[in-house]
């Protein structure tokens, strides 16, 4: 297979201003990280270890097999609004006892380990990731139930109810997939350790396997307050929801630990006897380190998205040996498709080097079924403005080929991973496997932005239809409102197209450093492998 000929000249201007800007984002992120990992802060941390309890993290670390990495899904969920950064859960693909789970835990240290919007959306992702790639599903259980008080922090009783009712009909979603591992045989094992009330209650409820903590661990449905409003009975803790009582009289608990580090032990022991075997194929492609050098991958992307820059140069980085076998060079040139491998894993790859012409469209069409056809994964590397617009594009086909890509695309049944690299804008980002066309994951880096369109495309359409409408109603357009509106519009835009505000929604597993990419893709290939990888003959009809 040929090795990829890197023509980037590292000395260059342009190649060192990208590194800075590079790093410099980099930086910005490894502070949002440090801040996620502290949780609910400091004196929070030292009150939960007064009282003989590990922080979140900790716990996760002692569950993994030792020197095996921890891949964080969503880790800066919340950002930029009024819930702290992470969202008071961890969730994330890690090796226990050689099988690779997805691992979900309540932070204590945050609101109580509660459920608010952010962290719902990482937890249903941690379900989707373990139901669809059938991985062992392990879950660190503290919760004190739905979080009333919202964003501002409570004081508005209205609004507290709204937010109940909400959450009352996305939480029974969580008891449904749960309960659905089960009977898909994914096992799902919960360590309790701490309160788990009301909707909390049933985490453990639907779960499987349950490790219960002497003295820690309380599980019940109501509290001694609301038992006492709803009964009139005085109940105490232990007696009601306590581990000794769940694991000897109401047999809701499986296995009593003596303390959170036994309960660990426990766990690891669990998924030791689970027997788990991968249904999917093993790496079977040699693994050796890409001859070029990831750093390059610093300098590569412009923070002005519209320089271009040739995939081939990102694609050389990250897969085996820098090897890639090219599809079609010579056609649709503005698609780079071919096959490689990523840690011994084959892949077929898809990279945009510009927008999206029919020619490019129909290439892609055509590997995607062949790469069905043979059981190997797709790569999708995003730097997408889109599909081809005009006249001349119209009349030759644009819709119709673009629409066979996309249909493509839907139809696939091999796992799809997606990286955004630089931008995905419109129906570019669908064509090229985005987050709605459902990929096993879907990774950012920094320089990542994502939209409908372009900012000052979005703020131009907007004016061209608002001065057509004027003007056939025979009034003068305001030219100085329309530039207050356009600069309004261009900034809003321009802000929530960023891949931080999009990760920070959930819009995807994670902004990743670029030099990382390759490791990150090798992991998610290996979570895929638990599963059969099987193609599909059977696509939509096509448009000839």
């Amino acid at each position: 297979m040929p090795v990829i000929e890197s023509k980037l000249d590292l000395r260059a201007e342009p190649f060192q201003q990208n590194r800075a800007h590079m790093l410099a984002a980099l930086g910005e992120l490894d502070a949002l990280y440090a801040q996620a990992a502290q949780g609910g802060g400091e004196e929070t941390l030292a009150r939960l270890r007064k009282r003989g309890k590990m922080p979140l993290r900790e716990r996760i670390s002692l569950v993994l097999d030792p020197d095996t990495p921890f891949l964080e899904i969503s880790p800066l969920a919340a950002w930029r609004s009024n819930y702290e950064v992470g969202s008071g859960f961890v969730v994330g693909i890690g090796v226990i006892e050689g099988v690779e789970c997805v691992i979900l835990g309540h932070d204590p240290s945050v609101r109580a380990g509660a459920f608010n919007p952010f962290n719902h959306k990482k937890l249903m992702r941690g379900l989707q990731i373990a139901r669809e790639n059938r991985m062992p599903y392990v879950q660190f259980v503290e919760s004190a139930g739905a979080d009333l008080r919202g964003e501002s922090g409570g004081g508005d009783p209205e609004a507290a109810i709204r937010r109940e009712t909400g959450h009352f009909a996305e939480s029974g979603r969580l008891f449904y997939e749960i309960t659905e591992l089960s009977k898909m045989r994914i096992p799902t094992i919960s360590v309790v350790f701490g309160a788990s009330t009301a909707g909390g209650a049933y985490q453990p409820g639907m779960s499987d396997y349950n490790i219960f903590i002497r003295g820690q661990s309380k599980v019940f449905l109501g509290g001694p307050p609301l038992v006492k409003m709803a009964t009139g009975e005085d109940a105490d803790e232990e007696s009601l929801g306590g581990a000794v009582m769940h694991c000897t009289v109401s047999g809701l608990g499986d296995y009593l630990a003596e303390d959170e580090v036994d309960g660990i032990r426990l766990c690891r022991d669990v998924v030791r006897h689970l027997n788990w075997r991968k249904q999917g194929p093993g790496p079977s492609l040699p693994a050796d380190a890409p001859v070029l050098d990831a750093e390059d991958l610093l300098g590569i992307v412009s923070p002005d998205l519209r320089t271009p820059f040739d995939m081939r140069e990102v694609i050389g980085r990250i897969v085996d040996g820098s090897r890639f076998e090219e599809f079609k060079p010579l056609y649709g040139p503005t698609l780079v498709t071919g096959w490689a491998s990523i840690h011994g894993f084959p892949v077929g790859i898809l990279g945009n080097n510009g927008a999206l012409f029919s020619e490019s469209s129909e290439k892609a069409a055509q590997f995607i079924q062949l790469c069905n056809q043979i059981d190997v994964p797709l790569l999708f590397l995003h730097n997408i403005t889109g599909y081809i617009v005009g006249t001349d594009f119209e009349q030759r086909g644009i819709t119709k080929n673009g629409s066979k890509m996309i249909n493509a695309v839907s139809n696939s049944t091999v796992p799809h991973l997606t990286v955004i690299v630089g931008a995905s804008y419109g129906a570019g980002n669908y064509g090229m496997s985005g987050r709605a066309f459902g990929p096993r994951f879907t990774f950012t880096w920094p320089t990542a932005k994502i939209a409908v369109m372009g900012p000052k495309q979005m703020a131009g359409v907007m004016t061209i239809v608002q001065r057509t409408a004027t003007e056939r109603r025979g009034e003068v357009f305001d030219e100085e409102a329309n530039a207050k509106r356009v600069a309004s519009v261009e900034h809003w835009a321009e802000e929530r197209s960023k891949g931080l505000f999009a990760t920070s929604r959930v819009a995807d597993d994670g902004m990743i450093d670029p030099r990382d990419t390759r490791t990150v893709l090798g992991i998610a290939l290996s979570a895929c492998h638990n599963a059969p990888v099987k193609g599909t003959k059977e696509f939509g009809t096509w448009r000839m």
